[in-house]
């Protein structure tokens, strides 16, 4: 049989390592993946390979660290902590060197999230009384208050090309998805339904947003057009429907489902199409990300007793443990 060798560039901690992967086609592109560990007694944030080698502590801890979110080019991962006796909002590289508290503030400080292009970091904060969306620079400059009106505002997301920022804000009563400029401006509210909506994510193609709402009675997956226009529901089932996550090509989309009496990795088009169960298994399973490249995905099982990083072709095939640590680790985020 031929055999065909790919080597790709990796780029971690400022050192380019060559990694070989080899078979029939090629093989995976190995890429970082962030998650939260109790592995060390406590609350840390680990890095590892996508073929769960070098699992490293780059919090290291004592209090609680939380909320990892992986750069979009896997060089710096953003994270709440608590070390300083309140929340902060810390960075650093994916070996753990140059950690740095970018916030500084005495209030509370955590949920970020890094543009596209690794130049800005929103999150949230109570320094000024409620929960509010604020902006700063990556090396945390120019922090911004975005958002001002009663009610909490929260989770926080750049758009595919990190122009806009939509988030989740309690304004009128009932948690609604607002979209907003960077400098705080042209707020709007895109999905105006007095039930609740939440887990927000934007195709990678900038058209479509996924989300989750309850309007029809449990949780279910619904989709818009990036206006707000053209909402429309996408599963139909008795089990709640959570965690949209859209495919890089933004064809299609994975979620967690109830349905089965316990949560199972679904897939299905972007219209509600060809809904699959791709993990079947006894143990729950959630939080399903779509890989670099979209030929695999990375998600969170509790089928060996605890709550692992686990990795599965984009079909379901190979599902593999990555962390084995015998201890929860879960909330992953990767690079893109």
């Amino acid at each position: 049989m031929r055999r065909f060798w790919n080597i790709v560039p990796l780029l971690l901690a400022g050192a380019s390592l060559l990694l070989v992967a080899c078979g029939g086609g090629g093989g995976a592109l190995l890429f970082l993946i962030a998650f939260l560990s109790e592995r060390d007694g406590n609350f840390e944030i680990y890095v590892m390979r996508s073929n769960g080698s070098g699992q490293t502590n780059v919090s290291n801890d004592l209090l609680r660290d939380e909320g990892a979110a992986m750069s979009p080019r896997g060089d710096k991962v953003v994270f709440g902590s608590e070390r300083d006796g309140n929340g902060e909002v810390y960075i650093v590289n994916p070996d753990g060197s140059g950690l740095t508290n970018l916030t500084n503030d005495p209030a509370w400080d955590g949920d970020p999230v890094l543009s596209p292009d690794g130049t800005r970091i929103a999150f949230v904060s109570n320094r000024d009384g409620a929960i509010e969306v604020y902006i700063m620079d990556a090396d945390g400059s120019n922090q911004t208050r975005l958002t001002s009106e009663p009610g909490d505002d929260d989770e926080p997301i750049f758009n595919h090309d990190g122009s806009k920022i939509l988030f989740q804000s309690f304004r009128d009563g009932d948690p609604e998805i607002y979209s907003m400029n960077l400098d705080g401006s042209g707020k709007t509210n895109l999905t105006n339904n007095t039930a609740g909506e939440m887990d927000h994510t934007v195709s990678p193609d900038g058209t479509k947003i996924a989300f989750v709402s309850n309007r029809d009675g449990n949780f279910e997956i619904y989709i818009m057009d990036a206006d707000g226009s053209n909402q429309a529901r996408l599963t139909n089932q008795t089990g709640d429907d959570v965690t949209p996550a859209f495919s890089p090509d933004s064809t299609t989309i994975l979620f967690a489902s109830g349905r089965d009496s316990n949560e199972e990795v679904y897939v299905m088009g972007i219209d509600g199409s060809g809904q699959t169960n791709l993990t079947q298994n006894a143990g729950a399973d959630h939080s399903p990300l779509f890989a670099p490249g979209g030929g695999q995905i990375v998600f969170v099982s509790e089928r060996d007793g605890t709550s692992e990083i686990y990795i599965m072709n984009a079909n379901g095939t190979g599902q593999t443990n990555l962390t084995n640590s015998g201890t929860d680790d879960y909330d992953p985020s990767v690079e893109r």
